[in-house]
């Protein structure tokens, strides 16, 4: 507990009356850290903190790039600033010694911010301080950024430039043809390869590989052990939520992507009825947060590798082999690989993929559709999302629906929010019969179902929500799914098996996210008979955790490697 003499080592409290001094201890916790224990991360509740012994580093993301901003010494205080303006913790707080300190929570702060003026006054000037240091923090040069040389409608181009926003790493784009290059990279000549990359330290890679720019950007890209408890195939909501309760409970965890982390998902503008955020939160931040704490628990991520085979037999290691030949060996699998979007059935819309047709919501093209007509198909959350995104970049958003009404396939809240757009347009009962362009998107016919009108719209985007699709041919042959390629698990394993006259090698039945592999483990949207919303797949995959700690009880552990 802390004593009224170690509140008044506190120059803030020195002159505190004895009275005074006993009430404030009793309300103040007592915390003592190890040396490299956080007191508190970036984005959590704030409370009110006094360094009674020790040192503290503050820690801030500046730039996308985590560093040391601070450090505070015995008898300072600190945390008033985000408890003043009501926002969650602004940086992060980590013990560079053993530390001693004292927190009071946030009510308490605020009656003894309002009941003694000469405290208030003293926080207020050190919030002001504290608050300019901040702003001197946001307005310093970023550090060097990624540049990218490529065509607008360069599908490669298009490509890269997802994978760096969706990794969150900054970038500028110059397009070749524009004089604002020119400066820089100079007019593009005969012979010229396009997309260049041009790296911090100048750099220039011409048409890389996902793979190659990861590495070169000095992210993971193969596995860092020889042996991992549990290998997690995607990187959307369900694989980021199994790797954060699997490396959280000790379990030596790799978290394997072909792209960047998020998923479909992560490509969502605004979430507003997941659990826990009132005021909604984009899939994008949602996705970095997971992977901060996934990370913070020591699972790896390795990025931009393609799975292209699950080897498995009894009683040995699974074999997750990637391509380019890397195997990442696991005692468990869990597969949580999504689904594709289901593409355009019309003629010629395949060679226009990147030049004005995309599948989901391409947000790195949302500056392209600035003071343009952008159409959307499909009649799903997803799609309403990126209506409202687009809305505020494009002249006008017109959604395509083949049913009669989005009422049975769109939330309540969203079709609320879809009318408070002027720029919004709905079109239900319609679909794209043709598509118009040689070197990109330049029209489309759009058919009405019930008149069986076809209007010609000149158009230059269009955002593609239909259906789903499982890309599930890399499994094994004995992996049971059913005819859409959807993983079967538990019950439906078992009724499969009695129906197909499969086997199912073991004497107890499957655990309910295991498939008919023992071991490998389906979840979301990938596993036949799962509810496709972002909530049910972070519960699939922090479940498929507890069946994973069942399935290795079971069977022998192996050496560390």
């Amino acid at each position: 507990m802390i004593t009224a003499g170690e509140l008044r080592s506190i120059p803030l409290f020195a002159t505190l009356p004895d009275d005074e001094a006993e009430t404030l201890t009793a309300r103040l916790a007592d915390i003592h850290l190890r040396a490299g224990d956080w007191l508190l991360h970036e984005g959590e509740q704030p409370s009110f903190f006094m360094l009674i012994d020790g040192s503290i580093e503050v820690r801030k993301v500046v730039h996308g790039a985590e560093r040391r901003i601070n450090v505070y010494h015995a008898g300072e205080y600190f945390g008033e600033l985000p408890l003043l303006l009501g926002s969650p913790a602004i940086a992060s707080l980590r013990a560079l010694v053993p530390a001693r300190v004292a927190q009071l929570d946030h009510g308490d702060f605020a009656q003894l911010f309002a009941a003694c003026d000469t405290f208030a006054a003293e926080l207020t000037g050190t919030m002001t301080r504290r608050f300019q240091r901040l702003r001197d923090l946001a307005t310093e040069p970023a550090p060097a950024r990624v540049t990218i040389v490529g065509h607008p409608y360069d599908v490669a181009c298009h490509q890269l430039r997802d994978f760096l926003a969706r990794s969150r790493i900054t970038f500028r784009w110059l397009d070749p043809t524009k004089p604002e290059a020119h400066g820089e990279y100079g007019p593009p000549q005969p012979g010229d390869r396009f997309p260049i990359v041009i790296l911090p330290n100048g750099e220039r890679l011409a048409t890389p590989t996902l793979q190659v720019l990861a590495d070169k950007l000095g992210l993971q890209t193969r596995p860092g052990r020889g042996v991992y408890d549990v290998a997690i195939v995607g990187a959307g909501p369900a694989g980021l939520a199994a790797a954060v309760y699997g490396a959280s409970e000790g379990l030596r965890t790799v978290l394997i992507e072909r792209e960047a982390p998020g998923g479909q998902a992560g490509t969502s503008s605004r979430i507003e009825n997941y659990l826990g955020f009132p005021t909604g939160v984009s899939g994008d931040e949602l996705g970095t947060r997971a992977l901060q704490q996934a990370r913070r628990f020591g699972a790896e991520l390795v990025v931009a590798r393609h799975v292209q085979q699950l080897e498995s037999a009894p009683g040995a290691d699974h074999c997750v082999v990637l391509d380019g030949g890397d195997v990442v060996r696991a005692r468990t699998v869990v597969l949580a690989t999504g689904v594709s979007w289901r593409e355009l059935e019309v003629p010629g819309a395949d060679a226009l993929i990147g030049r004005g047709i995309y599948y989901g919501a391409a947000r790195t093209e949302a500056l392209n559709c600035q003071g343009q007509h952008v159409h959307l198909v499909g009649g799903g959350n997803s799609a309403g999302q990126a209506a409202m995104f687009f809305a505020n970049y494009a002249r006008k958003v017109s959604l395509l629906v083949r049913g009669p009404s989005l009422a049975a396939t769109m939330s309540h809240y969203l079709i609320e929010q879809l009318a408070t757009k002027d720029n919004i347009e709905i079109c239900c009962r319609c679909r794209i019969a043709r598509v118009e362009g040689e070197q990109r998107l330049e029209a489309i016919v759009i058919e009405h179902r019930d008149s069986g009108e076809q209007e010609y719209v000149p158009a230059s985007a269009v955002f593609v929500f239909i259906g789903a699709d499982a890309e599930t041919d890399w499994l094994p042959g004995e992996m049971i799914r059913d005819r859409n390629g959807y993983v079967c698990t538990g019950r439906d394993v078992m009724d499969l098996v009695a129906q197909r006259s499969a086997k199912w090698p073991l004497d107890r039945d499957p655990f309910l996210l295991e498939s008919s592999i023992p071991g490998v483990f389906a979840v979301g949207d990938v596993r036949h008979g799962s509810i496709k919303r972002v909530a049910s797949g972070v519960g699939e995959g922090s479940m498929a955790i507890a069946f994973v700690h069942q399935y290795l009880a079971l069977h022998r552990p192996l050496p560390l490697a």
